[in-house]
């Protein structure tokens, strides 16, 4: 198996833990990058894994929903009271787990389809790292990894 590499850099968002007991509690934003290490058993044509001037729909993907976007977990009991009354101040995205782990795991859930489409099912994701102001990051490889 071949593998690659891409970073997408400094994305700002900002997200609440709802049950932590410390200040993640609150709503609070960082610089976020997400690594994604593609693997395919033979290469395109070019000889890439994939061929990274063709991701593209992985950046607008990030750019419509992650970036300046407020993450809630959907069980979070404040966020309609949040986000209510002043729908052009927030750019919502709710997924089932909003800390770095919880996003890496469900960006894999979104990208690997998307890549084994674009790919025809050559290439597909092997793992995804979700980075926090460059200090702190989380990685999601699926048990069953291609």
């Amino acid at each position: 198996m071949l593998t690659c590499q891409k970073t997408f850099s400094d994305i700002p968002f900002a997200h609440r833990q709802h049950h932590h007991d410390g200040h993640c509690a609150f709503i609070h934003g960082h610089n976020w990058n997400i690594t994604v290490t593609f693997g395919c058993h033979h290469t395109d044509t070019n000889g890439f894994v994939v061929d990274f001037g063709k991701l593209e729909y992985l950046r607008a993907w990030i750019k419509t929903n992650l970036d300046h976007a407020c993450l809630f977990n959907h069980s979070d009991p404040l966020r309609e009271n949040i986000v209510s009354g002043a729908p052009k101040v927030w750019k919502l995205y709710l997924l089932p787990n909003c800390s770095s782990e919880g996003i890496a795991q469900h960006l894999y859930s979104i990208f690997d389809p998307m890549v084994q489409k674009e790919t025809a099912g050559r290439a597909f994701i092997i793992s995804i790292t979700i980075t926090e102001d460059s200090k702190n990051s989380a990685t999601y490889t699926p048990v069953s990894s291609q």
